[in-house]
């Protein structure tokens, strides 16, 4: 008798049918949303390009050091070590040309924003 229950209980008919077919649809396009949906841009730091010289001056003086190094090892021949040395010696000194010149903009800028400028009154000085 209870399997006779469980059997007219749990037979589907079409609505039920419809029903679930409907719910997997749901589910389905629910999951593949969530999955699939855009991940909003993480707001980093935005670099300025003081910050990025700072940071390639420390790269290039890394590169230098491990020159030496394979060159200290045998692992580079002396003309080869001496064209990339000298190359990365030009890039490192570019490099430090130009943060010399934005570190100079940068103070003459605060101190002009400093110096008080005199107000204008209807047009004149």
């Amino acid at each position: 008798m209870f399997a006779i229950f469980i059997q007219t209980a749990f037979q589907p008919d079409a609505a039920q049918s419809m029903i679930v077919f409907i719910g997997c649809i749901l589910f389905t396009l629910a999951l593949m949303f969530y999955i699939f949906q855009p991940v909003p841009a993480e707001g980093g730091e935005e670099k300025t390009r003081l910050a990025y010289l700072y940071e390639r001056k420390e790269v290039i003086y890394e590169n230098l050091r491990d020159l030496n190094f394979e060159h200290k090892a045998g692992k580079l021949g002396e003309a080869d070590y001496r064209g990339l040395s000298t190359s990365m010696e030009e890039e490192a000194a570019a490099v430090l040309g130009e943060i010399d010149q934005l570190e100079k903009a940068a103070e003459r800028n605060s101190r002009v924003g400093s110096v008080k400028l005199p107000e204008m009154d209807g047009g004149r000085l």
